[in-house]
């Protein structure tokens, strides 16, 4: 898995960050699975990029509140 930079995740669509953070998810399964086997660093970089994700979503879905009653 790519490291998804925030500058990639802010072109992403809505459905597509939706996506990307379910296969996120799973990734993270397989990861720790592993992880107890040989150990790894991958699971804090899946972690990391799973909250860009939600951060976007939050930061964008709140502008769009804040421009909504702006218009009240």
């Amino acid at each position: 898995m790519a490291i998804l930079k925030t500058k990639d995740i802010r072109r992403m669509s809505k459905s597509e960050r939706d996506k990307k953070f379910e296969e996120l998810k799973f990734e993270l399964v397989k990861a720790k699975v592993s992880a107890s086997k040989s150990g790894s660093s991958k699971i804090k970089e899946i972690k990391k990029t799973m909250a860009r994700i939600l951060t976007l979503n939050n930061f964008k879905e709140n502008k769009s509140s804040k421009e909504v009653e702006k218009n009240k």
